[in-house]
């Protein structure tokens, strides 16, 4: 993904900005993994 952050702030760090929404986007994509795999896993218990 690209963004242009040439008329931002120029107090805004750029960098750590895109590092936390990368981290945050591959905690989600974790617990999505994580939460799906916990659902199979009790149906396939449970039923």
């Amino acid at each position: 993904m690209s963004v242009d952050f040439s008329g931002s702030h120029k107090a805004m760090d750029v960098n750590a900005h895109t590092q936390t929404y990368s981290g945050f986007t591959k905690g989600v994509v974790f617990c999505t993994g994580f939460s799906l795999m916990v659902l199979v896993l009790m149906a396939i218990v449970l039923l």
